[in-house]
């Protein structure tokens, strides 16, 4: 949706149009990166104005961006070197080949030299692919007929091509409107005003005759209202400006290049819209005025209709029935105050971070280069890893000699993926490590990463173009951006003088960007692009500086420490770059750089002197400090849970404590009564030694010379070996359970759950529930979710924000409201007349950002807007009717359509016109999945046959029959659903008979058939949101649940757990016809069933994850169920 900045350059455009300002109107087209003028784009290359042409481009898209815009690129640069060998102007073909065209070189070497050979011949239609080139102007129109293809199927280019429809002059209409509105509010408004200027606001000079109504026309072109049209003045008191919300005001800071700079405009422009990251830096070069300058700040229209309706209490555009919720209170009592465990790490430690879902997990780096995993509820250290270069071979030889030099190496930061599968770690030598983590308490070595030059101060995770990707940055003054899966630096941003401290990436409608801070005090901001810094000021301290946003992600913060000792902690107002709120508290030298932390969008904590502070975010003075019990160092360090209900702070001997509130207790006795370790011995101390002591014996006081001064980074006392000749059987005084791999959390879990009393469900219900539920899926926000039934008709069932679930997330413990549109007609599907809706097959596919919906119910598919309900448009007429909906990964526009006829067809909607046809199935089509990593769609059919195609030109490249299990006969048939797990390189198939993992090239790795407790068929079945378990559902209604990576059975939850009484008695064929999996907590699902009611299904409040067989180094638990079939059936194949 359009900001009202990106309006206002339209706006401007035709103001400039109407006044012939042609050269500026294209000029600024090109720099707001808004509107592709298609007619000026076609007159250039018409006349040949090469030069002018790709400049215009650049605006836009830039080679390197996507194939398209290489393509486009590409025939431009090619018709300008046959034009120049057509003249037979050597000179000037050679310098487009060496300059223009050898950047293609390296994508398709053998174009590039049959290119290079046309200079050998005479006439270069002697070439047989160049035989039908005609004179230049031909050439040219032909060319142009390919450009507009390529530029309408570029997704840099959507909704870039048309220009919005408003009525002439509209930008003077405005003008004059608000003369009239400064008219009507003079103290002494004449009948003929003399409006001379408009740089500053119009009043009439006193009269003596006394005040009279103003006139119905104005100086400039077009109608004014009349005076009768507007209330009174004294009904509603002085105009107040409307105040654009920092939700968006990031791009105004990051566009100014000086926030002193005085402004005369009387309108101050705002946030940018929804434009593409790639051309964000077009529009962030302009600068903007300071939202403080009187007049009013133009906001998104997302920003406009939220604070519409925070300010009405309702929707204007989908209501719900219900009960409205009070805002959230906070007091004093939601801070975790109390210390409820006291952890004893052994060595210094210099970061932490709690897991972003399991909240009791604690990840802790020291300065002896250890990391720990902690179970604070238990007290137990489920991981130690020490310091340790997994390939010496690989390291680069300044890593290798600093090493040797000084092997004292420390953790600078440790932090988790946002998705909690992955973690990375900072160290003070060049190098990061990334680890992929297993929720039963596993790391794996995924990535090390020799990543800058000295010491990597700070490591983050981001996901600009929605791929997850770390940021580092260090003592040689750079930032970097790295490709978790492509395991590649991204970007390289260089333009700090001094060694950089910090990063915070983060992003605002859509534009993604990082906050990087140094220790000369320099705050950059930079976007995934190469123009260099948009953002250069001075954080207050001048020294070592660390940002952070809210939770919410719309305000920002600062803490640091100056040379002198000097702490602050700072709002800043990204409209303005400027300090907006400044806390008081601190001591007057703090004793080392202050650390801090932010949680639930309310509170603030930092340790100095020796204490915990809190503040409120809206008041400047301290809330309350608390000592912990006593035991903190000078300038503690801290982190609060995801859920502020517990925060770890670093004490002075070496340990942590945990500080909890009422809810932080709760959570903590819980997990201390389920907490069974019967391999620990009664004497065994609950904290394990760190791995602190290498083959020489410990080293005190080392001479360590850092590179960079930053007191926060505490010298290591001792010193340990790290070129890998050092294994853990070298190091003394250990657990001798803990290994230098893994150790695995152990807890019981029951493994049959027969019993309601054992889970949490919710049933979703309506007054009209009719047909069976069909499909089933999560908005990708997870606040709500979309059913569609087997009568054509969707239902949306949305939970609201409470104190329980302050971000609105659905859960089985609050019921969600059904949300109907205004008209009372909910979303119902095209059907078909000669079939009726129950036989037909029902699809349905969301859009990325949960705006639209696309759905088929056996008739035309439908697109629907999800905030009105209304069907946007219809397509695709059966015969064939659509059985299955993708959208593209990349392109929302296009979007691959499984039919009845078997086929497949590639649709862009914008364009409404099928791009091509697969074929390859011999039934219908029941699966699509993409996997963006591997560059495929897989899909699946009736004829249960899997197939391969290449996204690039939707060639098949593999094929392959499901292999029926020995019970079936062989060749199946019937409906076959796959799905990628999170990797992108596993394939789920589901089919009654059976559920398998494929691998990329359709190898079966694991199956699983219905046998012993579980052998009813199978209806359904979906990974969970982490890819660690699979939900399967059978025809007699129990659910099972099995670990991905072996298909070996975890629970069993048997229909009586979650089926009422009522409904089993009057019918024994309900069941689960199709599961969905929450897209950010693994453990809940929802039930879509035969009698059309929904389940919210979770784990009870004890046991938080679904039951386990224990794994064999873990000791045999007892099971609370008899059926030996249940603890763990064994795979058809062997692991992986």
């Amino acid at each position: 949706m359009s900001s009202l900045s990106r309006e206002l350059v339209f706006l401007i455009l035709q103001f400039l149009d109407e006044e012939k300002f042609k050269e500026t109107v294209h000029k600024l087209e090109q720099e707001s990166g808004f509107f592709f003028n298609m007619k000026h784009f076609e007159d250039q290359v018409q006349a040949g104005e090469w030069d002018e042409v790709e400049r215009y481009l650049c605006g836009f898209t830039k080679v390197e961006d996507n194939r398209y815009s290489m393509k486009i690129f590409f025939e431009i640069r090619k018709q300008k070197y046959l034009e120049a060998l057509d003249r037979q102007d050597r000179a000037k073909a050679v310098e487009i080949l060496v300059k223009d065209l050898k950047v293609f070189a390296s994508f398709n070497e053998e174009l590039f030299k049959e290119i290079t050979q046309l200079l050998t011949l005479d006439n270069f239609r002697q070439n047989e692919q160049l035989s039908k080139y005609g004179d230049t102007k031909s050439a040219r129109n032909i060319m142009l007929v390919e450009l507009k293809k390529l530029i309408e199927a570029n997704p840099l280019f959507r909704e870039k091509l048309s220009f919005p429809a408003f009525k002439s002059s509209r930008l003077r209409t405005l003008i004059n409107q608000s003369l009239n509105w400064q008219h009507q509010i003079c103290k002494n408004p004449r009948p003929n005003p003399d409006i001379k200027t408009l740089f500053t606001d119009h009043s009439c000079s006193p009269n003596t005759n006394g005040a009279r109504p103003p006139p119905t026309n104005g100086p400039l072109v077009g109608s004014i209202p009349k005076a009768g049209t507007f209330p009174p003045l004294g009904a509603h008191g002085p105009f107040q400006p409307v105040v654009s919300p920092s939700s968006g005001a990031i791009a105004g800071w990051m566009s100014s290049g000086n926030p002193s700079l005085p402004h005369a405009a009387a309108v101050a422009a705002g946030p940018p819209g929804l434009v593409q990251p790639a051309n964000a830096a077009a529009f962030l070069k302009h600068p903007r005025t300071p939202s403080g300058m009187p007049g009013m700040d133009y906001q998104s229209a997302d920003s406009e209709h939220l604070m519409k309706r925070i300010r009405t209490g309702q929707s204007d555009e989908v209501f719900f029935s219900g009960i409205a919720h009070a805002p959230n209170v906070y007091s004093q009592d939601d801070l975790p105050k109390t210390v409820v465990r006291a952890l004893n790490q052994g060595s210094n430690v210099m970061s932490m971070d709690f897991h972003p879902q399991q909240q009791t997990i604690l990840l802790v780096g020291t300065n002896v280069g250890e990391i720990s995993l902690w179970e604070v509820g238990s007290r137990e250290r489920l991981v130690h890893k020490p310091f340790k270069v997994w390939d010496i071979s690989a390291a680069s030889m300044p890593l290798q000699s600093a090493l040797l030099n000084d092997a004292v190496v420390s953790v600078n930061r440790c932090v988790w993926a946002p998705d909690g599968l992955m973690l990375g770690v900072a160290f003070s030598k060049h190098i990061v490590q990334i680890y992929q983590y297993n929720p039963t308490g596993e790391l794996r070595q995924h990535l090390e990463i020799d990543a800058h030059v000295g010491g990597v101060n700070d490591i983050a995770f981001a996901l600009p173009n929605k791929q997850l990707s770390i940021v580092t940055c260090g003592d040689d003054k750079m930032i970097k951006v790295w490709d978790t899966v492509a395991r590649r630096r991204l970007y390289i941003f260089e333009g700090h003088e001094a060694p950089v401290y910090s990063v915070c990436p983060h992003y605002k409608e859509n534009i993604q960007f990082i906050f990087s801070t140094a220790i000369d005090g320099k705050i950059k901001a930079w976007l995934y692009d190469c123009l260099g810094s948009r953002v250069d000021y001075d954080a207050p301290g001048l020294w070592c500086t660390t940002m952070a946003y809210s939770a919410d992600g719309t305000r920002l913060f600062s803490c640091g420490t100056s040379k002198d000792g000097e702490s602050h902690l700072v709002e800043w107002n990204e409209s303005e770059g400027a300090v907006k709120r400044t806390y008081s508290g601190f001591r007057k030298r703090s004793l080392g750089v202050v650390q801090f932390d932010t949680t639930r969008n309310r509170f603030l904590a930092a340790g100095d002197e020796f204490q915990i502070k809190f503040w409120d975010m809206d008041a400047t003075t301290m809330l309350i400090a608390v000592d912990a019990d006593g035991g903190l160092p000078a300038s503690p360090r801290l982190r609060f849970n995801k859920e502020g209900s517990l925060l770890a702070v670093t004490t002075s001997d070496n340990g942590i404590k945990i500080l909890a509130n009422s809810n932080g207790s709760r959570l903590i006795r819980m997990m201390e009564s389920r907490a069974v370790d019967k391999n620990r011995a009664p004497s065994e101390p609950v904290n394990s030694k760190p791995l602190i002591v290498n083959a020489l014996g410990s080293v005190g006081n080392a001479a360590i010379a850092p590179a960079l001064e930053r007191p926060d980074r505490v010298p290591p006392a001792v010193s340990v070996s790290s070129l890998g000749a050092m294994d853990s059987s070298r190091l003394v005084d250990v657990k001798p359970r803990i290994s230098d791999d893994t150790d695995r959390m152990k807890g019981w879990r029951i493994s049959d759950i027969i019993d309601p009393s054992h889970l949490k469900v919710l049933r979703l219900t309506d007054a009209v529930t009719a047909g069976r539920v069909v499909r089933l899926l999560y908005t990708n926000s997870g606040l709500a979710l979309l059913a569609l039934a087997s009568n054509a008709v969707h239902k949306l069932w949305k939970w609201q924000r409470t104190e329980r679930s302050p971000l609105g997330k659905a859960t089985a413990y609050i019921a969600p409201q059904l949300w109907q549109p205004p008209s009372g007609t909910p979303m119902t599907n095209d059907i078909c007349d000669s079939k009726p809706t129950e036989e037909s097959a029902a699809c349905i596919a969301l859009s990325k950002n949960d705006s639209y919906v696309m759905s088929a119910s056996g008739g035309k598919v439908s697109l629907f807007n999800m905030m009105t309900f209304k069907v946007m448009t219809t397509f695709m007429s059966p015969p064939p009717a659509a059985t299955f909906l993708a959208f593209h990964p990349q392109d929302n526009n296009i979007i691959a359509i499984g039919m009845e006829d078997s086929t497949i067809q590639i649709y862009n909607v914008r364009v409404d016109e099928v791009k091509t046809k697969l074929k390859g199935h011999q039934n219908r089509i029941t699966g699509l999945a993409f996997s963006q990593t591997l560059n495929s769609l897989v899909s699946s059919g009736a004829d249960a046959q899997l197939c391969v195609w290449s996204i690039d030109g939707w060639e098949k490249k593999k094929s392959r029959f499901i292999q029926a299990p020995s019970c079936r006969q062989s060749p199946l048939a019937g409906e076959t659903r796959v799905q990628f797990q999170n990797d992108q390189s596993h394939l789920l198939v589901v089919h009654e008979s059976q559920i398998a993992i494929y691998d990329s090239m359709l190898e079966c790795l694991h199956s699983w058939s219905p046998k012993d407790s579980l052998s009813a068929p199978i209806s359904s079945a979906i990974y969970s949101c982490d890819g660690l378990l699979i939900y399967a559902g059978f025809c007699d209604g129990a659910i099972g649940v099995f670990d991905s990576d072996n298909l070996r059975l975890r629970c069993r939850i048997a229909p009586s757990a979650y089926v009422p009484s009522f409904s089993v008695s009057s019918s024994s064929s309900v069941y689960a016809v199709v599961i969905a999996a929450h897209p950010s907590d693994p453990n809940q699902i929802a039930l879509g069933m035969s009698d059309g009611v929904v389940h919210v299904v979770e784990p009870s409040e004890v046991e938080l994850k679904w039951g386990t067989a224990p794994s064999q180094d873990n000791g045999s638990i007892p099971s609370s169920s008899s059926n030996p079939s249940l603890n763990g059936q064994p795979t058809e194949l062997p692991s992986r």
